[in-house]
Formats: structure tokens, C-alpha cells, sequence
């Protein structure tokens, strides 16, 4: 890590040895080696260039005046790492001093934290003894390269030489631990801590935050207050992150009126925690009034509104507060992008997808892989199949998310052969990439959509006899939908019989319409009954029950199915659709009275009618 090689002694200019003799009465140069070294320190300490560094440097060389630590400090400070790292391997006899900066400035500055540990070794091998302020860099660089094994050995080296009491120290291990999601060692370092102050409860709620287990961190901070101690920004966000998880609007509530009852400033970083939570919680109106309320908007800020609207099927409201973004002056990052290019995908706004595959290739992200995959979803939803492959085919790595996006998108366009193509790519040539439960929804649908049931049954049996993997309800659907499809109808009943977990509504519905398809009154009758007890509100069960009793000369049980329906108040959802036009995404709903615009839109439907006409194709109306 850190090479040695020779200390080449730059000519020095004159202004700096100007500077040096300016401290001395007379012209001549100072003579003792006291008002040289205060001098150069004094240089030092002013010097905000390399190349003023490098005279300086000289000079020290030149009346030997050995300031190493000063001269690394400041090399540290000039983020020069290479220049550093010669000066360290240079200098006679390193202490303490000097190993626990350049360790520091591994772990802070560069973040080269094999390198760190490294030399945490090298200085034990030199017989220096590491101290209070070794530890805490030591095990950050243990941390972030979750190796668990060194921070353990440094924690034994903590206890033996009575620093365990250090609270510093304390909070890194417990932070050391948590990274390494060691829990039950870092609520025992926690447990051990004498005197308790807010970065200890901290420490250990934010590593139960980061590591998904929000119910600990939520139960942690209520034990918190009951001790008497006031959060601070730190925990407020790990909490408010923790109640997203959750769901807990309730608590997520209190902590934002805590924010106001204490005069806490609401700056863009608590302030998108609670957006954030809002938005995982789905209370966009709440999300907006916070967001609205922020007298400075940053780019996180603008992202989690937009996230926030993206995920909660608000798709036209993300791509509006984007448009808003860009009026504000507020230059998009990766994670707008990814956000923005959700709600493209739900709206089908192809031209806006575009704009921002161009802008993010200007700005080199377009081969990131979460804008990456977030494009080739975006492309998929919207028709282009052929640009999402492209895409796909020339980024640079690839994660499981990516090959998803990919497998699913060819499987949605019907494309199932090339999707079990892909399927098989992934799992012969990237033994370092293992496919999880959302690659088989993939490969499962894929079957779906070309009716490969062979198939399916044999993919659906290596996901768990070779994998490994769990099926869940989306799994089941896909096999319910393959057989169901293919006519296997009593099959798919009895899968669902011997399902272990309860049906949800999806997979009787994909049975019902093939019942419908088959006209199979006998399987459908039983699907109608556990249906509509699952979804009484939802009217496509209604409407398909009746055409399949109606499929089979069943008028009485048909017209059963819709008084039925009426009774309960059941009214069928309008068809919708949109259209994007420069850059704006107009809805159209069945039934909508459009007034002004409602003549125009007859007369192009009356000729796009006629056009299909001429080449052979009639029109389709009944959108039941």
C-alpha cells in the first residue's frame, strides 16, 4: 500500500525563502533552527496549493527541519494520497501521531479501507501501541468491508487495554457491529455502556434502521424517551425511516409534531425523511403539505416527492412536479431519474423517457445501473421492446434487478422464448448472479405467455427442488394462469386445494376468466362463490361470472350474477387510457363529456373507423 521511493528535492523559488528571511531583523536569513521551524510551520498553515506545498517542502529538506507530521497534515488536507503515502514511507520512526492520521485519512478522506486496516497491522508489527484514537477509524474501514473478524480482534485488543470505557469508542463498535449486522453484539456493547448519552441510543438505532429492522428501532426510541433523552436530527431520521417500514403513520405523525412543538428547522434532510415516510405510509396529501411547506427545496427534497408519487400509483403527479423540478432551476439526479422514469413507464410517456435517456447520457449515468434497468423497464412498458434489449445488452454490469427487467419485459410482449433465452443466459454464464423470486414471476410468466406448460412445471420445480427459493402467491398464480390457459382447469382447482397459503383474489381470477374462455360452468361456479367473497367490491368479477353463465345458455344465473351486483352497489370501473403530446399526458375515461373536444374526438374516431374498414378490420366497441 503504501511504496517507497526517492524523496526528489524540488528547486526552491524565492518567494517562500524571502518569506523565511523576512523573520529576521536584518536581511541576512535567520540562523537558528527554532525561527526556521516556526517560520515554515507559519507557511504551513497558509499554504492552500501543491505547488506552494512542494516549495515549503524544500525548504525543510533544505535546513533540515523535520516537520513530518505537520508536512502529512497538510498533504491530508490537499487530499493527495500518493504524496502522503511517500512522506509516511519516509519518515525514520512513525508514532502514534502519525499512524492514526494517514489510518484516518484512509478511512475518511479516500475511503481505502483494506488499506487502513493494513496499516492499523504494520503499526502493531512496529511496536507502536494503537490508542483512543486509532480505534474509531480502525473500526469504520472494519465496518464498511464487513470484516468481522478484525473488528473482533480489535475489540479483544479495546477490552485489554482498558479503553472500553471510551464512549467514543463504545459508539464505533456499536456502529462496527451493526454494519456487520451483528445486533446481539452491538446491544451488548450498548448494555455495557455505563453512562448513556444521545450518540449511544443513536448509534444502535440507526444500525437497526439501516438493517431493515424497523419494529427494534421503533421500540429502542420509545425506550429512549422513557430514559429522558431528547432526539436529535440523527435519530429523528433513522426513526422516521423506520416508521415508512412499518407503516406506522400514527408515530411517524408525533414525531413531526415534535418536530414543530421544539422549533426543530425543518431542512431538506429531516424534511425528506418525512416525506419519505409519508410516501411509504401513502399519505401523499400529508407528503405535499411538508413539502410544500419547506422554505428550501434540494434535490433530495424534490426526489422523494416524486418517488413518493411514483410508488403510490400517482404517476401523472410525479411527472408534473418534474416538469415543476426543471422550472425551479433544479438540476435532476440518478435518483430522479429512476423515479421520473417509473412514472413514464406507468403513463406510457415515451417522448419524456426519451428526453431523459438523452440527459442522462450527457451526464454519464446512462450506464448506471439503476438508471440503466430504470430505462429498460421504462422502454418495455412503453412498446419498445426492441430499444429496452439494445440497452440491455450494452451495459457494462448487470445486477439481478437488471436481468429481471429484462426477462419480465420480454415476457409481458409475449415473447417467452426469448425471456427463457435470457433465463438461461443468467444462469450459465454469471455463476456470480443467482436468481431470485422475482426472475421465476418472470420465467413462469413467460411460459404463461407463450402456453409452454412443460415448461413451467419444470422451471417452477428447479425454483424450489435447486434453488432453494420459497414459492409465494405470485408464483402460484403463474402456474394457477399456465394450466388454467392451457385447459387444465381441474388442475389448476386442485393446485389451489393444495396450495399452503390462503388464494388471494388474482389467482381465482386468472381461473375464473379461463372457466369463462372454456366455458367451464362447473369449475367457474366454484371460483365464482370464493371470489366474490374475497372481492365484493371488485365489478369484473360480476361481469365475468355473468358472460360465463351466459356462455352456457344460463340466463337466469347470469341475470342473478348482475341483480346481484346492483344490490350491493357494485358500478363497473370505466375503461381509461391516456396519450402523451408534447411532453403533456392527457387521460381519456369511458364515458368522459368532454364538451368542447367531444365532436372532434367522434369525427377522428369516425375516420379511424373507416380507415380500418378499408383495410379489413372491423372495429371492435363492446369494451366489456
Amino acid at each position: 500500500m503504501l511504496k517507497k521511493g526517492p524523496l526528489r528535492r524540488s528547486n526552491a523559488l524565492p518567494s517562500v525563502r524571502r518569506r523565511l528571511c523576512s523573520s529576521s531583523v536584518s536581511n541576512s536569513c535567520p540562523a537558528t533552527y527554532t525561527d526556521v521551524a516556526n517560520k515554515l510551520v507559519a507557511l504551513l498553515k497558509g499554504c492552500t496549493s501543491l505547488q506552494c506545498f512542494k516549495q515549503i517542502h524544500s525548504q525543510t529538506i533544505t535546513f533540515s527541519v523535520w516537520k513530518h507530521n505537520d508536512l502529512l497534515c497538510k498533504l491530508i488536507e490537499l487530499e493527495n494520497l500518493p504524496y502522503a503515502s511517500l512522506l509516511f514511507s519516509h519518515m525514520p520512526r512513525p508514532g502514534d501521531f502519525s499512524y492514526n492520521i494517514m489510518i484516518r485519512a484512509l478511512t475518511n478522506t479516500w475511503q481505502q479501507f483494506d488499506a487502513a486496516v493494513e496499516l492499523y497491522y504494520q503499526m502493531k508489527f512496529a511496536g507502536i501501541r494503537p490508542n483512543n484514537f486509532t480505534y474509531p477509524f480502525l473500526l469504520i474501514a472494519c465496518g464498511n468491508i464487513n470484516s468481522t473478524a478484525c473488528g473482533r480482534i480489535a475489540h479483544s485488543s479495546i477490552f485489554k487495554s482498558g479503553l472500553d470505557t471510551d464512549m467514543h469508542i463504545c459508539h464505533s463498535l456499536i456502529t462496527f457491529y451493526a454494519r456487520c449486522a451483528q445486533m446481539d453484539s452491538a446491544k451488548s456493547v450498548f448494555d455495557e455502556i455505563g453512562e448513556r448519552d444521545v450518540v449511544s441510543w443513536n448509534s444502535l438505532i440507526s444500525g437497526y434502521s439501516r438493517l431493515g429492522l424497523a419494529k427494534e428501532a421503533v421500540e429502542l426510541f420509545r425506550k429512549m424517551r422513557m430514559a429522558g433523552f431528547e432526539p436529535n436530527e440523527m435519530t429523528l431520521v433513522s426513526v422516521l425511516g423506520s416508521c415508512g417500514d412499518l407503516g406506522d403513520i400514527e408515530m411517524g405523525k408525533r414525531i413531526e409534531q415534535f418536530l414543530e412543538e421544539n422549533g426543530m428547522k425543518m431542512n431538506s434532510y429531516i424534511g425528506s425523511s418525512l416525506l419519505n415516510m409519508y410516501g411509504k405510509c401513502g399519505d401523499l396529501k400529508s407528503a405535499r403539505r411538508v413539502f410544500d411547506q419547506m422554505s428550501k427545496r434540494e434535490v433530495i427534497s424534490w426526489n422523494a416527492m416524486i418517488t413518493g408519487y411514483a410508488q403510490n400509483g400517482m404517476a401523472e403527479e410525479a411527472v408534473k412536479l418534474f416538469h415543476l423540478m426543471k422550472e425551479e432551476g433544479v438540476s435532476p439526479d440518478k435518483i430522479t431519474m429512476v423515479g421520473v422514469l417509473s412514472a413514464c413507464a406507468a403513463l406510457g410517456a415515451l417522448d419524456l423517457g426519451i428526453w431523459i435517456d438523452e440527459y442522462a447520457s450527457q451526464r454519464g449515468l446512462r450506464y448506471n445501473i439503476f438508471v440503466g434497468t430504470a430505462l429498460i423497464d421504462m422502454y418495455a412498458k412503453c412498446g419498445n421492446l426492441e430499444r429496452a434489449l439494445s440497452l440491455f445488452e450494452e451495459m457494462p454490469t448487470r445486477n439481478i434487478v437488471c436481468w429481471n427487467a429484462m426477462i419480465m419485459a420480454s415476457a409481458v410482449h409475449g415473447r417467452g422464448y426469448e425471456a427463457i433465452s435470457l433465463f438461461t443466459r443468467l444462469i450459465e454464464d454469471n455463476h456470480h448472479i443467482s436468481p431470485n423470486d422475482v426472475t421465476f414471476v418472470g420465467v413462469l410468466s413467460a411460459c404463461v405467455h407463450v402456453g409452454l406448460v412443460e415448461e413451467g412445471r419444470k422451471w417452477f420445480n428447479y425454483m424450489v427442488s435447486t434453488i432453494g427459493i420459497v414459492p409465494k402467491m405470485e408464483h402460484y398464480s403463474c402456474m394457477v394462469d399456465l394450466l388454467a390457459r392451457a385447459g387444465y382447469l381441474y388442475e389448476a382447482y386442485e393446485f389451489i386445494e393444495a396450495m399452503p397459503e390462503k388464494p388471494d383474489a388474482v389467482t381465482f381470477g386468472a381461473l375464473l376468466c379461463a372457466c369463462r374462455n372454456h366455458k367451464n360452468v362447473e369449475v367457474g361456479e366454484r371460483v365464482i362463490n370464493k371470489l366474490l367473497e374475497l372481492e365484493p367490491s371488485n365489478s369484473g368479477n360480476y361481469v365475468i361470472s355473468s358472460k360465463l353463465y351466459a356462455s352456457s345458455n344460463r340466463w337466469d344465473d347470469s341475470a342473478r350474477i348482475r341483480g346481484l351486483m346492483r344490490e350491493r352497489g357494485v358500478t363497473k370501473t370505466p375503461g381509461c387510457s391516456w396519450i402523451e403530446m408534447d411532453n403533456q399526458v392527457h387521460e381519456f375515461r369511458a364515458g368522459d363529456n368532454l364538451q368542447n373536444s367531444s365532436k372532434d374526438i367522434s369525427e377522428v374516431l369516425n375516420l379511424l373507423y373507416d380507415d380500418m374498414k378499408l383495410h379489413s378490420h372491423i372495429p371492435e366497441t363492446d369494451i366489456e
